[in-house]
């Protein structure tokens, strides 16, 4: 999860380099939040040429303290961020991880603006994972509102997978009593109480990571990304969706396998023409229309991660397709 560092003054970019991107759009300007020193963030009107702000969401001096104390070798490198309007107020997450290891937190900022560059405030750790005490990890953040108005968190990379839990509307931290619960999991061949999809034989250690939900329809659309990211050409990344009517699941795929059990219908993947790999998504409805957003490797560009967009279409069945 390598992103380019913030350069010293703005410059502007129709093919940005990110990783791990996510977006938000307020009075007109679309803003882009993706894993980088401080987070990186640029912004944009049109989507197609994006601003690079000169330093990350927090500086140095202004990442917490919290955050180096929960995870030992963490430096000001953040990871896999994600941000949502709620209750008037704009909520950023962020990830706090090394390579390797589930000894991890997700912090939370809040701001009343994104305009606001310097009005982001600390709001905490959200949840934390320890390799002693936990078997999933807390990276990968992801917001989503259910139909009641209730905010719920999901995040999860490796381990036993995607996570869940409900948060409090007061304070966006965790719901008091809420416990986290799986929502989606890879197998590896031979694991016997995996459902027979194909797609899991290059599974390895649960490789699955990314969780994106976004709302269609009456469904909730459950994203994730499988196998391997960071490897420059050598990555092999791709994106799986289900979906449920009720946000906590169970998500389905196309063909009814339960995404607990190994279940998820591909839906992107390299073509090893223009992208070796391609993955970590977001989704959105803007005012022109449905989008998904991930990072792709480059073949012309010897495996850099770029920003991919695409566009959402919906079948009569109610599942996506993207061009």
């Amino acid at each position: 999860m390598m992103a380019q560092n913030a350069p010293q003054e703005p410059i502007v970019v129709d093919t940005p380099f990110v990783h791990d991107p996510v977006m938000a759009y307020e009075n007109g300007k679309y803003y882009l939040y993706c894993t980088g020193h401080g987070i990186t963030q640029m912004t944009s009107t049109d989507r197609k040429h994006w601003t690079i702000v000169p330093q990350g969401v927090l500086k140095n001096s202004e990442i917490p303290a919290w955050t180096h104390d929960s995870v030992p070798g963490f430096t000001t490198h953040i990871w896999a961020p994600d941000v949502i309007r709620f209750k008037n107020k704009w909520y950023l997450a962020y990830s706090c991880s090394t390579f390797g290891k589930n000894t991890s937190a997700i912090g939370l900022l809040s701001n009343t603006s994104l305009s606001d560059k310097d009005g982001w405030k600390d709001e905490g750790c959200l949840v934390a994972s320890k390799g002693d005490r936990d078997n999933w990890n807390a990276i990968d953040p992801n917001f989503i509102v259910d139909e009641k108005g209730n905010p719920w968190l999901t995040w999860g990379s490796f381990w036993d997978g995607i996570q869940m839990i409900k948060l409090d509307k007061k304070t966006m931290h965790v719901k008091k009593g809420a416990k986290p619960q799986t929502i989606a999991r890879r197998h590896a061949v031979g694991d016997a109480s995996a459902e027979p999809n194909p797609t899991s034989k290059f599974a390895g250690t649960n490789a699955i990571e990314a969780p994106f939900i976004m709302k269609h329809g009456g469904y909730y659309y459950l994203f994730v990304s499988w196998d391997y990211c960071c490897r420059g050409i050598k990555s092999n990344y791709r994106v799986a969706v289900g979906r449920s009517k009720k946000v906590a699941g169970p998500y389905l795929d196309k063909e009814g396998r339960d995404m607990r059990n190994g279940g998820g219908t591909l839906i992107l993947e390299g073509d090893k023409k223009e992208y070796e790999a391609m993955g970590h998504c977001s989704a959105y409805s803007f005012p022109d229309g449905d989008f998904f957003f991930c990072h792709g490797y480059s073949v012309p560009k010897n495996g850099a991660s770029i920003l991919v967009q695409k566009k959402v279409n919906w079948t009569e069945d109610g599942w996506l397709t993207l061009e």
